[in-house]
């Protein structure tokens, strides 16, 4: 037997013969009241039928109204699937609850809105209560940085070990990333190492305080955590690198203007190479070097091997290029790096280059150029 009463089924048909807007919004609401006030005890036959008005009608009302039953909808375990999953491709004022809260929403659908709705869209789709390792691959797969630093933010969602090892090689590039990426509880400590090479200072610290990673035993995997992270045919063209770097020192022909050219050329490896010949130091600290954030262990080390300040510009201007930066990203960043340049005492520079070209823990000394000014009057 019908749950609606006589009187229920003459007043809806009475506003389905209304084409109005109002009526269609005075039809909308009232479904929904009926739908949500009476959905246990409503029979198939009348849920199906109210679902299949509904998903009619939607779009020929107003969206407050639309945002309004999606609101009631996001709530409910066992709102109508397909109703749900209409609204949830709307306009993003309707669809947020929806992509946020409903649990009825599957990850295929998840997905063909992240491939085919807007950043809105995907934006609320990464913060939602769960999310399945394919909802989030297809997140990463927008590229966007604010799409996957809200998605590495969110602790509930799932990602893979591939998508993990990719953000984290991508978070070379990508600053914004470091910082989620470190706090995630799901971050495996290899990964953690890994990322030691191009954090800044400050989230080095965060590695070695909440991974049971030792400092010694972390510096002592560097080099074996660089030959995992650089493909094969990178490595072989650092190889290579080497070996005309070493041939070009004999030769006394490793110059400034050299190393200049090998930057402006994209020749990242032969730069690294030429670098650490000319100063002495180490391959993998010169390539830390490249990715720190201040660029402080760089400009000491070009000031103690005696460059000068406007060759010093252009490698610090370049490398920054290299690690994915096409442009300083504030004025007062170049003018900071510069007047530390200035700054610094030739002699006091020399010194700290050879403590670099005799001790391989590259971190303890750049913390202490990172330090409050106070470091830098010691310096100046």
């Amino acid at each position: 037997m019908s749950a609606l009463e006589e009187d229920d089924l003459d007043y809806l048909f009475e506003l389905a013969r209304d084409k109005t807007v109002a009526g269609r919004r005075a039809l909308v609401a009232t479904i929904g009241d009926l739908f949500f006030s009476q959905g246990e005890i409503l029979t198939d036959h009348e849920r199906s039928l109210m679902t299949e008005i509904l998903r009619q009608l939607i779009h020929d009302v107003e969206i407050s109204v639309r945002r309004a039953l999606a609101d009631r909808l996001a709530e409910q375990p066992s709102a109508p699937h397909e109703l749900v999953a209409a609204l949830a491709k709307d306009d993003i004022e309707v669809a947020h609850p929806l992509l946020v809260n409903s649990e009825v929403l599957q990850d295929m659908e998840l997905i063909e809105i992240v491939r085919n709705r807007t950043l809105e869209h995907q934006l609320a789709i990464a913060i939602r209560k769960s999310l399945s390792e394919e909802v989030t691959d297809a997140l990463v797969e927008t590229e966007n940085t604010d799409v996957v630093k809200t998605l590495l933010e969110n602790p509930r969602a799932q990602i893979s070990r591939k998508t993990m090892e990719y953000l984290v090689e991508q978070s070379q590039r990508v600053d914004t990333y470091q910082n989620p990426l470190l706090r995630r509880p799901d971050l495996e400590p290899d990964l953690a190492k890994r990322m030691y090479w191009w954090v800044s200072a400050a989230l080095r610290t965060h590695i070695l305080e909440h991974y049971e990673i030792d400092p010694s035993e972390l510096d002592e995997t560097m080099e074996s955590a660089v030959r995992d992270l650089t493909a094969e045919p990178q490595a072989m063209q650092l190889s290579k690198a080497v070996e005309l770097a070493e041939k070009l020192w004999e030769e006394q022909q490793i110059t400034p203007l050299l190393m200049l050219t090998a930057l402006r050329d994209g020749e990242v490896a032969l730069f690294v190479a030429l670098f650490a010949k000319y100063t002495g130091i180490r391959l993998q600290l010169v390539h830390r070097m490249m990715f720190e954030e201040g660029g402080e262990g760089l400009c000491i080390a070009c000031k103690g091997a005696g460059l000068d300040k406007s060759t010093f510009a252009s490698i610090y201007v370049l490398t920054r290029k290299a690690r994915g930066r096409d442009q300083i990203s504030h004025l007062n960043e170049m003018a900071g790096i510069l007047s530390l340049f200035e700054r610094i005492k030739p002699d006091a520079a020399s010194m700290l280059l050879k403590k670099w070209q005799r001790d391989p823990h590259f971190l303890r000394a750049i913390w202490q150029v990172e330090q409050p000014r106070r470091n830098v009057s010691r310096l100046a």
